[in-house]
């Protein structure tokens, strides 16, 4: 009798759980969060891991799958074409800033998103005009142009961005102050967090360094973290819903220097910011949260460590980016989507589809 009750209690629990998912499935996302760890590739995260002493937000996600990679001209991606496939749904050939192989630019999922009445933001710790934040906001045949891509984001009515670069928006080769552009569009232009973070409506612009932010280690402290926080604290207050892009930049750059504790701290610093997305996307119930990388870079290998100590051991086969697949990880409503092995511009038709955009 006892055997059959438990036999019953476990088949309720599983009925449970797939009448559940398979709710979900059916679900509209009010609200997409992708974070893309620039960079990062599993020896990264895993990296991460270890020297967080065994835990890391990442473990929090019930479906994961894989990207692969390649660019329209390469078997090795450059963040452009990485970010471009995300954002536009096309493979284009490295370098390119929102615009396909034969340099034709197409929407990006946030200018889609803000056709459609939802709210937008970008959120980076590195300068906002650098490669993977630009491919959401920008069109340009190079990621070199960052003035060019300054003047992108008057094209648009982003809700929210937070990172570096203001001196491509303020000491410019033509002389214009696009601070002023922005303030007369009814921007906040702020220049430091501690007033970035305390805004609680309104359109922001928040500039946390005049070229690229420091590393993590080096004093820029919780940025990333606290920056997510805001976004999505003012982004939250579209009732149609909004989509925000949070990027994890300087994991990427610990690869190029093959330096495995530049890229473990800044690995840890990205979770805390998923920590956050995760969150709130639990409490809203609405949320899709995406996390992925665009590529690895370093070839990271882990040939020693110790979970306990946070000690890692590692090698690297490169100072420039690899060609393996990146993990994909998703919670919430189109979640089911991204498990399995898939090419990396699908993940904006995931996107629309979850938005259900057409």
């Amino acid at each position: 009798m006892f055997k059959h009750c438990i036999c019953a209690l476990s088949l309720l629990l599983v009925s449970s759980v797939a009448f559940s998912q398979q709710n979900n499935s059916k679900k509209k996302a009010k609200n997409i969060i992708l974070m893309i760890g620039d960079g990062m590739g599993t020896a990264q995260i895993f990296a991460g891991l270890t020297a967080n002493k065994g835990t890391l937000h990442l473990e929090r996600f019930p479906v994961s799958g894989f990207h692969k990679s390649q660019s329209a001209d390469g078997f090795v991606t450059d963040s452009g074409a990485g970010a471009t496939a995300f954002s536009i749904g096309k493979k284009t050939y490295n370098g390119a800033i929102g615009v396909d192989a034969t340099k034709v630019a197409f929407p990006t999922i946030l200018e889609i998103s803000e056709r459609n009445k939802l709210a937008t933001g970008m959120v980076v710790s590195c300068a906002i005009t650098h490669a993977t934040p630009a491919s959401f906001i920008a069109h340009q045949p190079s990621r070199g142009m960052q003035e060019e891509i300054a003047v992108d984001f008057l094209q648009t009515d982003i809700d929210v961005f937070i990172g570096g670069g203001r001196k491509y928006f303020n000491r410019r080769k033509d002389g214009r102050d696009l601070t002023d552009s922005l303030r007369a569009r009814n921007y906040q232009v702020l220049d430091t967090l501690t007033d970035i973070i305390k805004v609680s409506s309104g359109k922001l612009a928040g500039f946390i360094a005049d070229g690229e932010p420091p590393k993590v280690s080096e004093g820029r402290g919780d940025q990333l973290l606290q920056s997510t926080h805001t976004a999505l604290k003012l982004l939250q207050q579209n009732k149609k819903g909004f989509f925000l892009m949070v990027e994890g930049s300087q994991i990427d750059w610990g690869g190029h220097a093959n330096d495995i504790d530049y890229a473990t701290t800044e690995m840890i610093d990205f979770d805390k910011a998923i920590g956050a997305a995760l969150d709130f996307a639990a409490k809203d119930g609405n949320t899709l949260v995406i996390v992925t990388g665009d590529h690895e870079t370093g070839g990271l290998s882990l040939t020693g460590g110790d979970i306990k100590a946070g000690k890692v051991e590692a090698k690297f086969t490169t100072k420039g980016h690899t060609a393996v697949m990146i993990p994909v990880f998703a919670y919430g409503p189109g979640a089911e989507a991204f498990g399995g092995i898939y090419e990396n511009n699908t993940i904006f038709d995931k996107m629309m589809k979850a938005f259900r955009f057409k």
